[in-house]
Protein backbone atom coordinates (compact mmCIF):
# COMPACT_ATOMS: atom_id res chain seq x y z
CA UNK A 1 0.00 0.00 0.00
CA UNK A 2 1.17 3.46 -0.92
CA UNK A 3 2.67 5.50 1.90
CA UNK A 4 1.36 8.97 2.76
CA UNK A 5 4.29 11.42 2.96
CA UNK A 6 3.79 12.05 6.58
CA UNK A 7 4.27 8.10 6.76
CA UNK A 8 7.52 8.01 4.25
CA UNK A 9 9.02 10.90 6.43
CA UNK A 10 8.42 8.82 9.53
CA UNK A 11 10.29 5.65 8.06
CA UNK A 12 13.12 7.94 7.01
CA UNK A 13 13.26 9.02 10.44
CA UNK A 14 13.68 5.56 11.68
CA UNK A 15 16.79 4.75 9.48
CA UNK A 16 17.88 7.83 10.69
CA UNK A 17 17.73 6.71 13.92
CA UNK A 18 18.76 3.42 13.65
CA UNK A 19 22.04 4.98 11.77
CA UNK A 20 23.06 6.59 15.14
CA UNK A 21 22.95 3.19 17.13
CA UNK A 22 19.33 3.91 18.91
CA UNK A 23 17.56 1.04 18.93
CA UNK A 24 13.88 2.72 18.16
CA UNK A 25 12.41 -0.45 19.65
CA UNK A 26 14.46 -1.44 22.62
CA UNK A 27 13.53 -4.55 24.68
CA UNK A 28 14.56 -3.94 27.94
CA UNK A 29 12.38 -2.72 30.56
CA UNK A 30 12.07 0.96 31.39
CA UNK A 31 11.69 1.47 35.17
CA UNK A 32 8.86 3.95 35.59
CA UNK A 33 8.67 5.69 39.09
CA UNK A 34 6.15 8.45 38.94
CA UNK A 35 2.91 9.42 37.05
CA UNK A 36 1.27 12.69 35.76
CA UNK A 37 -0.96 12.09 38.39
CA UNK A 38 1.40 11.16 40.91
CA UNK A 39 3.52 14.67 40.17
CA UNK A 40 0.39 16.52 40.03
CA UNK A 41 -0.55 15.42 43.31
CA UNK A 42 2.77 15.40 45.06
CA UNK A 43 4.64 18.23 43.01
CA UNK A 44 8.09 19.22 45.09
CA UNK A 45 10.00 21.89 43.23
CA UNK A 46 13.76 20.20 42.26
CA UNK A 47 12.72 16.67 42.50
CA UNK A 48 14.01 13.98 40.63
CA UNK A 49 11.23 12.09 38.35
CA UNK A 50 11.11 9.30 35.87
CA UNK A 51 8.03 8.90 33.91
CA UNK A 52 7.11 7.68 30.17
CA UNK A 53 4.53 8.39 27.77
CA UNK A 54 3.36 9.15 24.74
CA UNK A 55 4.61 12.11 22.92
CA UNK A 56 1.43 14.75 22.28
CA UNK A 57 3.37 18.48 21.42
CA UNK A 58 6.02 19.90 20.89
CA UNK A 59 7.08 23.75 20.64
CA UNK A 60 11.29 24.33 19.51
CA UNK A 61 12.39 27.65 19.95
CA UNK A 62 16.30 27.38 19.52
CA UNK A 63 18.62 25.11 21.55
CA UNK A 64 15.16 24.80 23.66
CA UNK A 65 11.90 23.05 23.34
CA UNK A 66 8.70 22.27 25.50
CA UNK A 67 6.37 19.77 24.74
CA UNK A 68 3.66 17.38 26.37
CA UNK A 69 4.07 13.86 27.42
CA UNK A 70 0.93 11.70 28.03
CA UNK A 71 0.73 8.72 30.21
CA UNK A 72 -2.46 6.74 31.31
CA UNK A 73 -2.87 9.20 33.98
CA UNK A 74 -2.84 12.28 32.08
CA UNK A 75 -0.28 15.11 30.66
CA UNK A 76 2.41 16.96 31.87
CA UNK A 77 4.83 19.61 30.32
CA UNK A 78 8.30 18.83 29.76
CA UNK A 79 11.52 20.72 28.52
CA UNK A 80 14.04 19.83 26.51
CA UNK A 81 17.25 22.01 26.51
CA UNK A 82 20.59 21.01 24.68
CA UNK A 83 22.61 21.90 27.74
CA UNK A 84 20.64 19.76 30.00
CA UNK A 85 20.48 16.34 28.30
CA UNK A 86 22.71 13.71 28.38
CA UNK A 87 26.03 15.14 29.28
CA UNK A 88 28.84 13.45 27.45
CA UNK A 89 29.87 11.73 24.78
CA UNK A 90 26.25 10.93 23.83
CA UNK A 91 25.14 14.46 23.76
CA UNK A 92 25.38 15.34 20.30
CA UNK A 93 23.42 12.14 19.17
CA UNK A 94 20.79 12.57 21.80
CA UNK A 95 20.43 16.64 20.90
CA UNK A 96 19.60 15.17 17.13
CA UNK A 97 17.43 12.94 18.61
CA UNK A 98 15.23 14.98 20.28
CA UNK A 99 15.17 17.96 18.16
CA UNK A 100 15.06 16.84 14.72
CA UNK A 101 13.94 12.87 15.03
CA UNK A 102 11.43 12.55 17.59
CA UNK A 103 7.51 12.90 16.40
CA UNK A 104 4.41 13.30 18.19
CA UNK A 105 2.97 10.08 19.15
CA UNK A 106 6.29 8.64 19.73
CA UNK A 107 6.92 6.59 23.52
CA UNK A 108 9.67 7.85 25.60
CA UNK A 109 10.87 7.84 28.63
CA UNK A 110 12.29 10.84 30.71
CA UNK A 111 14.14 11.42 33.46
CA UNK A 112 14.31 14.80 35.10
CA UNK A 113 13.59 17.75 37.66
CA UNK A 114 10.66 19.34 38.83
CA UNK A 115 10.18 22.92 38.11
CA UNK A 116 7.89 25.41 37.89
CA UNK A 117 8.04 28.19 34.75
CA UNK A 118 6.89 31.93 34.56
CA UNK A 119 3.83 31.34 33.55
CA UNK A 120 3.63 28.97 36.93
CA UNK A 121 3.28 25.55 34.99
CA UNK A 122 4.50 22.68 36.70
CA UNK A 123 7.13 21.27 34.06
CA UNK A 124 9.73 18.49 34.25
CA UNK A 125 13.49 19.85 33.08
CA UNK A 126 14.68 16.48 31.10
CA UNK A 127 17.63 15.56 31.92
CA UNK A 128 18.17 11.70 29.88
CA UNK A 129 15.53 10.32 28.34
CA UNK A 130 14.76 6.79 26.00
CA UNK A 131 13.51 6.13 22.64
CA UNK A 132 10.96 3.52 23.55
CA UNK A 133 8.75 2.98 20.52
CA UNK A 134 8.73 5.13 17.68
CA UNK A 135 5.54 6.00 15.72
CA UNK A 136 5.64 5.43 11.89
CA UNK A 137 1.88 6.60 11.62
CA UNK A 138 0.84 10.55 12.33
CA UNK A 139 -1.87 10.34 14.98
CA UNK A 140 -4.93 12.21 13.56
CA UNK A 141 -4.39 14.95 16.23
CA UNK A 142 -7.00 18.32 16.30
CA UNK A 143 -6.41 21.30 14.72
CA UNK A 144 -6.32 24.54 16.92
CA UNK A 145 -7.46 28.08 15.86
CA UNK A 146 -6.18 31.48 17.01
CA UNK A 147 -9.05 31.42 19.24
CA UNK A 148 -8.75 27.95 21.10
CA UNK A 149 -11.49 26.37 18.70
CA UNK A 150 -10.60 22.90 17.69
CA UNK A 151 -11.59 21.54 14.14
CA UNK A 152 -10.95 18.84 12.07
CA UNK A 153 -10.24 16.61 14.86
CA UNK A 154 -10.63 12.99 15.96
CA UNK A 155 -14.60 12.86 15.36
CA UNK A 156 -15.84 10.78 13.16
CA UNK A 157 -17.41 8.14 14.90
CA UNK A 158 -16.70 5.15 12.50
CA UNK A 159 -13.20 5.95 12.20
CA UNK A 160 -13.32 6.57 16.40
CA UNK A 161 -14.63 2.55 16.55
CA UNK A 162 -12.45 1.40 13.97
CA UNK A 163 -9.82 2.93 15.44
CA UNK A 164 -9.71 2.72 19.07
CA UNK A 165 -6.23 2.67 19.69
CA UNK A 166 -6.07 5.80 17.92
CA UNK A 167 -9.33 7.24 19.74
CA UNK A 168 -7.69 6.75 23.07
CA UNK A 169 -4.56 8.00 22.07
CA UNK A 170 -5.95 11.43 20.82
CA UNK A 171 -9.65 12.17 22.84
CA UNK A 172 -7.92 10.70 26.40
CA UNK A 173 -11.57 11.65 27.98
CA UNK A 174 -12.88 8.48 26.20
CA UNK A 175 -11.22 6.13 28.83
CA UNK A 176 -13.45 8.04 31.85
CA UNK A 177 -16.49 5.56 30.00
CA UNK A 178 -14.72 2.70 30.19
CA UNK A 179 -13.25 3.48 33.99
CA UNK A 180 -17.09 3.51 34.89
CA UNK A 181 -17.52 0.40 33.23
CA UNK A 182 -15.07 -1.48 34.92
CA UNK A 183 -16.11 0.43 38.18
CA UNK A 184 -19.77 -0.82 37.23
CA UNK A 185 -18.83 -4.42 37.22
CA UNK A 186 -17.23 -4.13 40.41
CA UNK A 187 -19.47 -2.75 42.24
CA UNK A 188 -22.04 -5.18 41.15
CA UNK A 189 -19.66 -8.06 41.61
CA UNK A 190 -19.03 -7.03 45.39
CA UNK A 191 -23.42 -6.22 45.83
CA UNK A 192 -23.58 -10.04 45.02
CA UNK A 193 -20.73 -11.34 47.03
CA UNK A 194 -21.48 -9.18 49.86
CA UNK A 195 -24.72 -11.33 49.82
CA UNK A 196 -23.04 -14.81 49.73
CA UNK A 197 -23.79 -15.53 45.96
CA UNK A 198 -20.98 -17.36 43.61
CA UNK A 199 -19.61 -16.12 40.47
CA UNK A 200 -19.52 -19.09 37.93
CA UNK A 201 -18.99 -19.74 34.43
CA UNK A 202 -21.14 -21.37 31.81
CA UNK A 203 -20.73 -22.53 27.86
CA UNK A 204 -20.28 -19.82 25.11
CA UNK A 205 -20.74 -22.77 22.36
CA UNK A 206 -23.71 -24.82 23.36
CA UNK A 207 -25.57 -27.79 21.74
CA UNK A 208 -28.78 -25.74 21.82
CA UNK A 209 -29.20 -22.25 21.85
CA UNK A 210 -31.16 -21.88 24.55
CA UNK A 211 -32.55 -19.00 27.08
CA UNK A 212 -34.11 -16.79 25.01
CA UNK A 213 -35.95 -15.86 21.59
CA UNK A 214 -32.96 -15.41 19.28
CA UNK A 215 -31.17 -16.15 16.08
CA UNK A 216 -27.92 -17.37 16.99
CA UNK A 217 -24.46 -17.78 15.51
CA UNK A 218 -23.49 -21.46 14.24
CA UNK A 219 -19.93 -23.04 13.99
CA UNK A 220 -19.11 -26.63 13.39
CA UNK A 221 -17.05 -28.64 15.34
CA UNK A 222 -14.92 -30.34 13.46
CA UNK A 223 -13.67 -33.28 15.80
CA UNK A 224 -17.28 -34.12 16.97
CA UNK A 225 -18.99 -33.25 13.59
CA UNK A 226 -21.52 -31.56 14.73
CA UNK A 227 -23.29 -28.11 15.03
CA UNK A 228 -22.54 -25.59 18.15
CA UNK A 229 -24.23 -22.64 18.69
CA UNK A 230 -22.44 -19.17 19.92
CA UNK A 231 -24.56 -18.60 23.46
CA UNK A 232 -27.04 -16.47 22.92
CA UNK A 233 -28.01 -16.26 26.95
CA UNK A 234 -26.60 -18.72 30.00
CA UNK A 235 -30.05 -18.94 31.96
CA UNK A 236 -30.08 -22.99 31.44
CA UNK A 237 -27.44 -23.20 32.37
CA UNK A 238 -27.37 -21.42 35.14
CA UNK A 239 -30.69 -22.80 36.17
CA UNK A 240 -28.67 -26.07 36.15
CA UNK A 241 -26.44 -25.24 39.06
CA UNK A 242 -29.65 -24.14 41.30
CA UNK A 243 -30.82 -27.75 40.21
CA UNK A 244 -27.37 -28.63 41.76
CA UNK A 245 -27.40 -27.34 44.87
CA UNK A 246 -26.20 -23.39 44.95
CA UNK A 247 -28.67 -21.37 46.25
CA UNK A 248 -27.30 -18.08 44.38
CA UNK A 249 -25.07 -18.35 41.17
CA UNK A 250 -24.03 -15.33 38.78
CA UNK A 251 -22.55 -14.99 35.98
CA UNK A 252 -20.81 -12.03 33.90
CA UNK A 253 -21.36 -13.45 30.10
CA UNK A 254 -20.62 -12.50 26.68
CA UNK A 255 -23.97 -13.12 24.33
CA UNK A 256 -23.75 -13.52 20.76
CA UNK A 257 -27.02 -12.33 18.47
CA UNK A 258 -27.56 -12.94 14.83
CA UNK A 259 -29.35 -9.58 14.59
CA UNK A 260 -29.03 -6.22 13.45
CA UNK A 261 -27.02 -3.56 14.43
CA UNK A 262 -28.21 -0.24 15.65
CA UNK A 263 -27.39 2.71 18.66
CA UNK A 264 -28.26 0.44 21.30
CA UNK A 265 -27.41 -3.15 19.96
CA UNK A 266 -24.60 -5.31 19.44
CA UNK A 267 -24.45 -8.78 17.86
CA UNK A 268 -21.95 -9.48 20.55
CA UNK A 269 -22.72 -7.89 23.69
CA UNK A 270 -22.57 -7.94 27.98
CA UNK A 271 -25.32 -9.40 30.59
CA UNK A 272 -25.54 -10.36 33.67
CA UNK A 273 -27.24 -12.94 35.25
CA UNK A 274 -28.29 -14.25 38.69
CA UNK A 275 -30.65 -16.88 40.33
CA UNK A 276 -31.75 -16.85 43.81
CA UNK A 277 -33.37 -20.38 45.26
CA UNK A 278 -36.06 -19.84 47.52
CA UNK A 279 -37.33 -16.46 46.16
CA UNK A 280 -39.86 -15.12 43.83
CA UNK A 281 -39.97 -11.39 40.89
CA UNK A 282 -41.35 -9.31 43.78
CA UNK A 283 -38.29 -10.11 46.11
CA UNK A 284 -36.28 -9.80 42.90
CA UNK A 285 -37.84 -6.44 42.29
CA UNK A 286 -36.77 -5.05 45.37
CA UNK A 287 -33.33 -6.51 44.87
CA UNK A 288 -32.94 -4.85 41.66
CA UNK A 289 -33.78 -1.43 42.81
CA UNK A 290 -31.21 -1.94 45.51
CA UNK A 291 -28.72 -3.18 43.06
CA UNK A 292 -29.11 -0.33 40.70
CA UNK A 293 -29.10 2.26 43.59
CA UNK A 294 -25.67 0.87 44.87
CA UNK A 295 -24.31 0.78 41.14
CA UNK A 296 -25.41 4.30 40.52
CA UNK A 297 -23.59 5.61 43.59
CA UNK A 298 -20.55 3.75 42.86
CA UNK A 299 -20.00 4.68 39.64
CA UNK A 300 -20.82 8.40 39.40
CA UNK A 301 -21.17 9.25 43.63
CA UNK A 302 -25.17 9.97 43.09
CA UNK A 303 -28.01 7.59 42.49
CA UNK A 304 -28.69 10.64 39.39
CA UNK A 305 -27.13 10.44 36.48
CA UNK A 306 -27.88 12.53 33.17
CA UNK A 307 -29.06 11.02 29.63
CA UNK A 308 -30.07 12.87 26.54
CA UNK A 309 -30.40 16.19 28.29
CA UNK A 310 -33.11 13.83 30.88
CA UNK A 311 -31.93 13.28 34.62
CA UNK A 312 -32.52 9.96 35.64
CA UNK A 313 -32.49 8.56 39.36
CA UNK A 314 -31.84 5.32 40.73
CA UNK A 315 -33.24 5.33 44.06
CA UNK A 316 -35.65 3.09 45.03
CA UNK A 317 -38.46 2.42 44.91
CA UNK A 318 -39.23 2.34 41.47
CA UNK A 319 -43.33 2.60 39.80
CA UNK A 320 -44.80 -0.84 39.20
CA UNK A 321 -47.41 -1.32 35.78
CA UNK A 322 -48.64 -4.38 34.63
CA UNK A 323 -48.09 -4.69 30.47
CA UNK A 324 -52.05 -4.44 30.30
CA UNK A 325 -52.30 -1.96 32.06
CA UNK A 326 -49.47 -0.23 30.19
CA UNK A 327 -50.84 -1.10 26.99
CA UNK A 328 -54.32 -0.15 27.57
CA UNK A 329 -53.45 3.35 28.84
CA UNK A 330 -50.90 3.98 25.67
CA UNK A 331 -53.55 2.56 22.78
CA UNK A 332 -56.79 2.31 24.23
CA UNK A 333 -56.57 -1.67 23.68
CA UNK A 334 -57.25 -4.27 25.98
CA UNK A 335 -54.91 -7.64 25.19
CA UNK A 336 -56.86 -9.59 27.89
CA UNK A 337 -58.34 -12.40 26.77
CA UNK A 338 -57.71 -11.60 22.58
CA UNK A 339 -57.34 -14.20 19.96
CA UNK A 340 -53.79 -14.25 17.88
CA UNK A 341 -56.05 -12.67 15.06
CA UNK A 342 -57.76 -9.63 17.08
CA UNK A 343 -54.02 -8.91 18.00
CA UNK A 344 -52.69 -8.75 14.70
CA UNK A 345 -55.88 -6.89 13.34
CA UNK A 346 -55.33 -4.21 16.09
CA UNK A 347 -51.56 -3.92 15.86
CA UNK A 348 -52.19 -3.73 11.89
CA UNK A 349 -54.83 -0.79 12.82
CA UNK A 350 -51.79 1.01 14.95
CA UNK A 351 -50.04 0.72 11.72
CA UNK A 352 -47.81 -2.14 13.11
CA UNK A 353 -45.43 -3.94 10.45
CA UNK A 354 -46.42 -7.77 11.33
CA UNK A 355 -47.10 -11.16 9.26
CA UNK A 356 -48.57 -14.35 9.44
CA UNK A 357 -45.18 -15.75 11.30
CA UNK A 358 -45.85 -13.73 14.59
CA UNK A 359 -47.52 -15.37 17.31
CA UNK A 360 -49.46 -13.62 20.00
CA UNK A 361 -46.15 -13.26 22.11
CA UNK A 362 -44.64 -11.69 19.08
CA UNK A 363 -47.69 -9.04 18.23
CA UNK A 364 -48.46 -8.02 22.11
CA UNK A 365 -44.64 -7.36 21.94
CA UNK A 366 -44.59 -5.87 18.77
CA UNK A 367 -47.60 -3.32 20.45
CA UNK A 368 -45.58 -2.72 23.96
CA UNK A 369 -42.25 -2.00 21.28
CA UNK A 370 -43.93 0.50 19.30
CA UNK A 371 -46.93 2.22 21.58
CA UNK A 372 -46.09 2.04 25.11
CA UNK A 373 -41.83 1.60 25.84
CA UNK A 374 -40.62 5.32 25.10
CA UNK A 375 -43.18 6.45 27.39
CA UNK A 376 -41.09 5.26 30.14
CA UNK A 377 -37.87 7.45 31.07
CA UNK A 378 -37.48 6.86 34.69
CA UNK A 379 -36.63 3.15 36.05
CA UNK A 380 -40.18 1.70 35.71
CA UNK A 381 -41.10 -2.26 36.50
CA UNK A 382 -43.72 -3.38 33.60
CA UNK A 383 -44.95 -6.73 34.85
CA UNK A 384 -47.27 -9.43 34.70
CA UNK A 385 -46.56 -10.43 31.28
CA UNK A 386 -48.71 -12.98 28.64
CA UNK A 387 -47.92 -16.47 29.18
CA UNK A 388 -47.18 -16.27 25.13
CA UNK A 389 -44.23 -14.08 25.65
CA UNK A 390 -42.32 -16.02 28.59
CA UNK A 391 -41.83 -19.55 28.39
CA UNK A 392 -39.69 -20.33 31.05
CA UNK A 393 -41.43 -18.22 33.09
CA UNK A 394 -44.44 -19.22 36.36
CA UNK A 395 -47.84 -18.81 36.06
CA UNK A 396 -48.91 -15.95 37.97
CA UNK A 397 -50.61 -17.46 41.17
CA UNK A 398 -53.42 -15.03 41.17
CA UNK A 399 -54.14 -13.95 37.48
CA UNK A 400 -54.83 -16.35 34.92
CA UNK A 401 -52.78 -16.20 31.39
CA UNK A 402 -50.20 -13.81 32.32
CA UNK A 403 -46.58 -14.61 34.28
CA UNK A 404 -44.73 -13.34 37.10
CA UNK A 405 -42.09 -11.80 34.91
CA UNK A 406 -41.31 -8.07 34.88
CA UNK A 407 -38.63 -5.90 32.58
CA UNK A 408 -37.06 -2.64 33.97
CA UNK A 409 -37.60 0.21 31.49
CA UNK A 410 -35.22 3.60 31.65
CA UNK A 411 -35.50 6.11 29.09
CA UNK A 412 -37.59 4.01 26.84
CA UNK A 413 -35.33 0.75 26.75
CA UNK A 414 -35.40 -2.31 28.57
CA UNK A 415 -31.81 -2.83 30.81
CA UNK A 416 -33.57 -5.76 32.97
CA UNK A 417 -35.94 -8.48 32.46
CA UNK A 418 -36.56 -11.21 36.11
CA UNK A 419 -38.94 -14.38 36.52
CA UNK A 420 -40.41 -16.25 39.45
CA UNK A 421 -38.79 -19.10 37.47
CA UNK A 422 -40.58 -22.27 36.43
CA UNK A 423 -39.98 -25.08 37.37
CA UNK A 424 -42.68 -27.56 36.28
CA UNK A 425 -40.91 -29.49 34.31
CA UNK A 426 -44.25 -30.83 32.22
CA UNK A 427 -45.54 -27.09 32.03
CA UNK A 428 -42.08 -26.28 30.98
CA UNK A 429 -42.54 -29.37 28.22
CA UNK A 430 -45.14 -27.75 26.64
CA UNK A 431 -44.07 -24.50 26.84
CA UNK A 432 -41.13 -25.21 24.62
CA UNK A 433 -43.45 -27.43 22.26
CA UNK A 434 -45.72 -24.21 21.97
CA UNK A 435 -42.20 -22.57 20.76
CA UNK A 436 -41.18 -25.50 18.26
CA UNK A 437 -44.31 -24.67 16.55
CA UNK A 438 -43.94 -20.97 15.85
CA UNK A 439 -40.47 -22.08 15.04
CA UNK A 440 -42.60 -24.12 12.19
CA UNK A 441 -44.28 -21.25 10.99
CA UNK A 442 -41.70 -19.76 10.72
CA UNK A 443 -40.17 -17.48 13.40
CA UNK A 444 -36.50 -18.02 13.77
CA UNK A 445 -36.51 -16.90 16.59
CA UNK A 446 -38.51 -19.07 18.72
CA UNK A 447 -37.01 -21.32 21.44
CA UNK A 448 -35.43 -24.65 21.21
CA UNK A 449 -36.39 -27.86 22.93
CA UNK A 450 -33.77 -28.79 25.21
CA UNK A 451 -34.08 -31.68 26.16
CA UNK A 452 -30.97 -32.06 28.96
CA UNK A 453 -32.35 -29.19 30.95
CA UNK A 454 -36.04 -30.85 31.04
CA UNK A 455 -33.91 -33.85 32.88
CA UNK A 456 -32.56 -31.39 35.21
CA UNK A 457 -35.72 -29.87 35.85
CA UNK A 458 -37.25 -33.43 36.53
CA UNK A 459 -34.63 -33.78 39.12
CA UNK A 460 -36.03 -30.94 41.00
CA UNK A 461 -35.67 -27.83 41.03
CA UNK A 462 -36.80 -25.00 43.87
CA UNK A 463 -38.63 -21.67 43.67
CA UNK A 464 -36.44 -19.58 42.59
CA UNK A 465 -35.98 -15.52 41.12
CA UNK A 466 -33.95 -14.90 38.14
CA UNK A 467 -32.75 -11.67 36.88
CA UNK A 468 -30.72 -10.57 33.60
CA UNK A 469 -28.97 -7.11 32.99
CA UNK A 470 -28.00 -5.77 29.67
CA UNK A 471 -24.67 -4.26 30.97
CA UNK A 472 -23.60 -2.36 27.93
CA UNK A 473 -26.97 -1.00 27.92
CA UNK A 474 -26.65 0.35 31.88
CA UNK A 475 -23.22 1.78 31.12
CA UNK A 476 -25.09 4.02 28.30
CA UNK A 477 -27.54 5.34 30.74
CA UNK A 478 -24.60 6.21 33.72
CA UNK A 479 -22.46 7.54 31.32
CA UNK A 480 -24.58 9.42 28.90
CA UNK A 481 -24.08 7.97 25.71
CA UNK A 482 -26.25 7.58 23.44
CA UNK A 483 -24.62 4.83 20.64
CA UNK A 484 -23.76 1.73 22.69
CA UNK A 485 -20.38 1.75 20.41
CA UNK A 486 -19.42 4.35 22.62
CA UNK A 487 -19.30 1.96 25.30
CA UNK A 488 -17.42 -0.87 23.69
CA UNK A 489 -13.61 -1.09 22.88
CA UNK A 490 -14.54 -2.54 20.43
CA UNK A 491 -18.15 -3.17 18.42
CA UNK A 492 -18.84 -4.99 15.72
CA UNK A 493 -18.46 -2.98 12.51
CA UNK A 494 -19.20 -3.13 8.49
CA UNK A 495 -15.97 -4.19 6.65
CA UNK A 496 -13.74 -1.60 6.11
CA UNK A 497 -13.21 -0.29 2.57
CA UNK A 498 -9.95 -0.47 0.96
CA UNK A 499 -8.02 2.68 0.82
CA UNK A 500 -8.35 3.85 -2.75
CA UNK A 501 -5.30 6.82 -3.87
CA UNK A 502 -7.74 9.53 -6.27
CA UNK A 503 -6.66 11.89 -8.80
CA UNK A 504 -7.17 15.43 -8.62
CA UNK A 505 -9.58 15.35 -10.66
CA UNK A 506 -11.61 12.55 -9.22
CA UNK A 507 -11.50 14.46 -6.16
CA UNK A 508 -12.96 17.85 -7.07
CA UNK A 509 -16.20 15.68 -8.86
CA UNK A 510 -16.17 13.99 -5.49
CA UNK A 511 -16.18 17.52 -3.62
CA UNK A 512 -19.14 18.43 -5.85
CA UNK A 513 -20.94 15.92 -4.57
CA UNK A 514 -20.98 16.52 -0.52
CA UNK A 515 -23.46 19.03 -0.31
CA UNK A 516 -26.35 17.05 -1.87
CA UNK A 517 -27.37 13.44 -1.69
CA UNK A 518 -28.38 13.68 -5.79
CA UNK A 519 -27.83 15.99 -8.58
CA UNK A 520 -28.77 15.86 -12.37
CA UNK A 521 -26.27 14.41 -14.51
CA UNK A 522 -26.35 17.08 -16.86
CA UNK A 523 -25.99 20.29 -14.16
CA UNK A 524 -23.16 18.63 -12.11
CA UNK A 525 -21.56 17.86 -15.37
CA UNK A 526 -21.71 21.52 -16.38
CA UNK A 527 -20.72 22.60 -13.09
CA UNK A 528 -17.85 20.23 -12.32
CA UNK A 529 -16.47 22.11 -16.39
CA UNK A 530 -15.08 18.70 -17.60
CA UNK A 531 -15.17 18.04 -21.48
CA UNK A 532 -17.24 15.12 -22.42
CA UNK A 533 -14.52 13.07 -22.89
CA UNK A 534 -12.34 13.26 -19.39
CA UNK A 535 -16.01 13.53 -17.95
CA UNK A 536 -16.85 9.78 -19.24
CA UNK A 537 -12.86 8.57 -18.14
CA UNK A 538 -13.74 10.28 -14.42
CA UNK A 539 -16.97 8.95 -13.87
CA UNK A 540 -16.49 5.73 -15.39
CA UNK A 541 -13.08 5.32 -12.69
CA UNK A 542 -14.98 6.55 -9.91
CA UNK A 543 -18.16 3.85 -10.52
CA UNK A 544 -15.62 1.65 -10.43
CA UNK A 545 -14.23 2.09 -7.08
CA UNK A 546 -17.76 2.22 -6.03
CA UNK A 547 -17.85 5.85 -5.14
CA UNK A 548 -20.48 7.15 -7.01
CA UNK A 549 -23.41 5.57 -8.55
CA UNK A 550 -25.57 6.91 -11.94
CA UNK A 551 -29.56 5.64 -12.09
CA UNK A 552 -32.70 6.40 -14.26
CA UNK A 553 -35.08 7.72 -12.45
CA UNK A 554 -38.90 9.47 -13.65
CA UNK A 555 -36.76 12.74 -13.00
CA UNK A 556 -34.16 11.51 -15.31
CA UNK A 557 -30.69 10.20 -14.62
CA UNK A 558 -29.03 11.45 -11.46
CA UNK A 559 -25.79 11.38 -9.71
CA UNK A 560 -24.93 10.24 -6.58
CA UNK A 561 -22.19 9.69 -3.96
CA UNK A 562 -22.02 6.34 -3.04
Amino acid sequence: MALSEQEQIRRDKLNEIKALGINPYPAEAYEVKDTTQSIEENFEEGKKVSLAGRLMARRIQGKASFAELQDAAGRIQIYFNRDEICPGEDKNKYNELYKRLLDIGDFIGIEGQLFTTQVGEKTVMVKDFTLLSKSLKPLPLPKTDSEGNIHDGFTDAEMRYRQRYADLAVNPHVKEIFYKRSKLFTAMRNFFNDRGYFEVETPILQPIPGGAAARPFITQHNALNIPLYMRIANELYLKRLIVGGFDGVYEFSKNFRNEGMDRTHNPEFTAMEIYVAYKDYHWMMEFTEQLLEHCAREVNGTTKAIFNGQEIDFKAPYPRITMRDAILEHTGFDIKDKTEEELRKAAKNMDLAVDETMGKGKLIDEIFGEKCENQYVQPTFIIDYPKEMSPLTKMHRSEEGVTERFELMVCGKEIANAYSELNDPIDQRERFEEQLKLSEKGDDEAMFIDQDFLRALEYGMPPTAGLGIGMDRLIMFLTDQQSIQEVLFFPQMKPEKKRMELTEDEKELLALLTTSEAYDLEEIKEKSGLSNKKWDKITKSLRKKELINIEKTAEGLIIQKA
